[in-house]
């Protein structure tokens, strides 16, 4: 059995210091990985359903006999990407974080997904900032400047009121959602995970640019609280574009 507590990494980053824990949970008797920066609490394997609802519900919205090509803003623990890659029509998958400590500790094995995600050769890792990528000439691959994408699934913010950091703003606004948009193909989704409740404000920002632009709630198991826990996955799809397919 493992010890009741571990902190298995802690690293200085530019952000703040992070480090990745495991805790035994008392009523399962299962590992919990959790993630904290500073003092703030950014993700733990306790709650996963909204992660992993963002690739579904993302994904769903495009054709059932494409091959897709997915990027990912955000790596944490790895739902979100461990369920893109359980798609079949997943042919490529980008996961862009910020940080390469948590990059490092997928590559080390260090969570309990990073090695299936390592080891997939669908799956590339690129440390990068997500925001300033999708507004410069490179895009998200920085191996194939200009990519586009089926679809682009971003976890990083608390929500597009509640980010990690003020330069991040400035993506949920027309212009940065019209900059997002020419990283999609035609037909391509956006999808946003929040941990706010729906902001109809933010969706009719998101109609300004993309089509059909729904929130989803999400409703999970809260064991800590006790009842049911919600976030927000936001759909959106953007619109017919001249440019060819390649």
């Amino acid at each position: 059995m493992s010890a009741r507590f571990e902190e298995i990494d802690w690293q200085p980053t530019p952000m703040g210091d992070i480090s990745l824990r495991r805790r035994r949970d008392p009523a399962s008797g299962e590992d919990v990985y959790e993630v904290k920066l500073g003092e703030e609490f950014l993700m733990s394997s306790l709650f996963t359903a909204g992660e992993i609802a963002l690739t579904r519900l993302g994904l769903a919205e495009l054709p059932a006999d494409a091959e897709l090509e997915v990027a990912v803003g955000g790596l944490g623990l790895g739902y979100t990407a461990r369920a893109a890659l359980d798609d079949p029509r997943v042919r490529s998958l980008i996961v862009v974080d910020a940080l390469g400590e948590v990059i490092d500790w997928h590559q080390r094995g260090l969570v309990p997904l990073g090695a299936g995600l390592a080891s997939d050769t669908r799956c590339r890792f690129v440390q990068g900032d997500f925001f300033a990528m999708v507004g410069d000439g490179t895009g998200l691959d920085p191996e194939a400047p200009g990519r586009r994408f089926d679809a682009i699934l971003l976890d990083i913010d608390h929500s597009p009121r509640h980010v990690l950091h003020p330069r991040h703003a400035a993506l949920y606004r027309p212009e940065g959602l019209r900059t997002l948009a020419q990283r999609l193909r035609p037909g391509g989704v956006f999808a946003l995970w929040s941990n706010d409740p729906p902001d109809e404000e933010f969706t009719a920002v998101l109609a300004e640019v993309f089509a059909r632009p729904e929130a989803h709630v999400v409703g999970f198991d809260n064991p800590l609280q006790g009842g049911t826990a919600t976030n927000t996955v936001y759909l959106a799809v953007s619109g017919a574009d001249p440019e060819p397919r390649s």
